[in-house]
């Protein structure tokens, strides 16, 4: 073998050296040969190649597998003589791997060890990562329920609160951050009044060298006028000198008012009874939260009531309870501003010279005038409605004994080709009355007039004839109840309660009809 080796080396170096000597170019050196193992790892990756050095990729292993292989099931088997490095064969059985959950498994084909098994779908309860809920539905295979819930706790500060959503322990904002670990702002309220809007600095105090930059008021000397200004405030100078405002002919009118009013000793209780104060926008708002707007109304009149107080400021609140504020100090005479931007706007009242005195009656009793003054007008509108119900019929009472439908339309025939337009049909009701119905196509106002003209003409042939008492114009519904009769008001209930109450004055005898 090696001396065939040898032989094949020197021909392919003699026809190398052949070529190269042919060459007009003799700058060119003779390729090298190398004659070495290759040793190079087959694709089977037990065995290497055992080729002379050669270019390219190594040729299939050689080798014979003598055992089976079979798949992870070991449903599915290749008997042996098989060629080195044959992968296992596909299986089409279901997977038998047991899930570490304990579920069933989702039936999907066998598959090698490489290769994960379907997540699981079952949907069972979970803590979220934060700890505070448990969460239903949530499917098996997800490891990081999260509950949506802002996390709450106390930064390294010790001031404010993480206010990241649900994450995991130890994930807080301030986590991780070198220096000032918290990044919030301060929030503090500082010696002017307004809060501290620089980087929180716990646990030491707010320095206050630079000028607060929140919104005030200045105003004028009967506090009518005001402006908006920064209140520029710092520890060393608290309150800082602002100019005041110089009053106008407005206020000097509202100050003649004041005095006319107090020289001529007006009253506000010499309003009427039924007088409120209050606008409708203030009582839809009291009504929305009753015990919370009694509480502000009470500070209003404590306001009110110290004269020397010229200027009240509230608490951080929503958006609908200012609402609530502007609309009670418009009510009261007094002026109102929102000031500092969202969560911490917050409404301030001025005295001005429209204030005379806080209003006489409270909410609640405004409130039960209001109460009682709806329920008034609904009856009236009822009322109302039920005379406005326009006539359909004609009403004939106290009939002639023995009379009949067929007798009745042949005595009113001449009356009814007076108003072709109109068809009528004749009704007995149980209160012993007859009722003279029109129908047709035409207006509630045009049936009305017809029967207006007719009433006159059939009220003179009825007594001529002795076929009823009298004749009136009615409402009547689709069952004949009598709704609205002339003269009368609306009569609501019909059938036998009619006939009982009507029953009650005189006795009649039966009709055989």
């Amino acid at each position: 073998m090696r001396q065939a080796e040898k032989r094949a080396i020197e021909r392919v170096a003699s026809k190398r050296r052949n070529k190269n000597s042919s060459s007009s170019n003799d700058e060119f050196e003779a390729e090298h040969i190398c004659i070495r193992t290759c040793g190079r790892e087959l694709k089977c990756g037990k065995h290497r190649c055992q080729q002379m050095c050669h270019r390219g990729p190594c040729p299939s292993c050689l080798e014979a597998i003598f055992e089976e292989i079979s798949c992870n099931c070991g449903r599915t088997v290749l008997q042996p003589p098989q060629p080195c490095g044959t992968r296992a064969p596909e299986c089409r059985f279901d997977c038998t791997r047991p899930r570490p959950c304990g579920h069933p498994q989702v039936a999907h084909n066998c598959h090698p060890d490489d290769l994960a098994c379907p997540k699981c779908p079952f949907l069972v309860e979970k803590g979220c990562i934060c700890g505070k809920k448990t969460l239903k539905n949530q499917p098996c295979w997800f490891e990081e329920p999260r509950c949506g819930l802002v996390c709450g706790k106390k930064l390294k500060c010790g001031t404010h609160s993480c206010n990241k959503l649900c994450h995991r322990p130890g994930a807080c904002e301030d986590e991780g951050i070198s220096g000032s670990h918290c990044q919030q702002l301060c929030g503090k309220t500082r010696s002017c009044g307004h809060l501290d809007t620089e980087r929180c600095h716990a646990p030491y105090p707010c320095k206050e060298d630079k000028p607060c930059q929140a919104k005030t008021f200045v105003t004028c000397e009967c506090q009518h006028r005001k402006q908006e200004v920064k209140c520029s405030a710092t520890k060393i100078e608290p309150s800082p000198q602002r100019p005041l405002l110089k009053c106008d002919d407005e206020c000097l009118r509202l100050q003649r008012n004041a005095r006319l009013a107090s020289a001529l000793n007006i009253d506000p209780q010499t309003h009427t009874n039924d007088h409120v104060p209050y606008s409708d926008t203030t009582l839809k708002l009291y009504r929305e939260n009753p015990q919370w707007a009694h509480i502000y109304e009470r500070e209003f009149r404590v306001f009110a009531e110290d004269r020397a107080e010229k200027r009240l400021r509230f608490k951080p609140m929503k958006a609908h309870q200012r609402a609530f504020i502007h609309s009670l100090a418009e009510d009261f005479g007094l002026d109102s501003e929102s000031s500092d931007p969202e969560p911490h706007r917050h409404v301030c009242l001025f005295k001005t010279p429209r204030f005379v005195s806080s209003p006489m009656k409270t909410l609640a009793q405004c409130a039960k005038i209001c109460a009682s003054q709806d329920s008034s007008t609904q009856q009236a509108t009822i009322a109302n409605d039920a005379t406005a119900i326009p006539y359909n019929a004609l009403l004939l009472t106290n009939p002639q004994f023995g009379l009949t439908v067929e007798e009745l339309d042949a005595a009113l025939r001449k009356e009814y080709a007076a108003h072709p337009t109109v068809k009528f049909h004749t009704s007995f009701l149980p209160s012993d009355e007859v009722v003279l119905k029109g129908s047709g196509t035409w207006t509630s106002q045009t049936l009305e007039a017809s029967l207006t003209a007719l009433k006159s003409t059939l009220q003179h042939t009825v007594r001529r004839l002795k076929l009823a008492e009298n004749v009136f114009l009615c409402s009547v519904d689709d069952s004949l109840n009598v709704l609205r009769r002339e003269g009368g008001q609306a009569q609501r209930e019909g059938g036998w309660s009619a006939v009982v109450g009507r029953s009650t004055g005189r006795i009649r005898m039966p009709r055989d009809r």
